[in-house]
């Protein structure tokens, strides 16, 4: 079994979300399958994003065979973000909103 792969900017992406009061997240990308790459809980909602390194050309951003599965298949809402901007806008929140 391989090390996941997690694109340059998750840790970014991580640590900016957990300097936000209230909001929770949980790395998921090592459980593979396609499986989103965290999960940020925030005022009791749940919110499944795949972080894609948005720097890159858009052929290297595109989802797996596995990841574009899921999103077809995934009855819930799940994100494809570049950064941290992308999630704030999915979670409809801004840094002074969430004080």
């Amino acid at each position: 079994m391989r090390a996941a792969r997690i694109d340059a900017n998750q840790t970014e992406i991580v640590a900016a979300l957990r300097d936000i009061p209230r909001v929770t997240v949980f790395p998921t990308s090592a459980i593979g399958n396609g499986f989103p790459d965290i999960v940020v809980g925030y005022l009791g909602r749940n919110f499944l994003f795949e972080i894609k390194d948005g720097s890159k050309p858009p052929s290297a951003q595109k989802l797996t065979e596995k990841e574009q599965m899921f999103h077809d298949t995934w009855a819930g809402d799940v994100r494809v973000i570049t950064c941290i901007d992308d999630a704030l806008d999915a979670m409809r929140v801004r840094y002074g909103d969430a004080k």
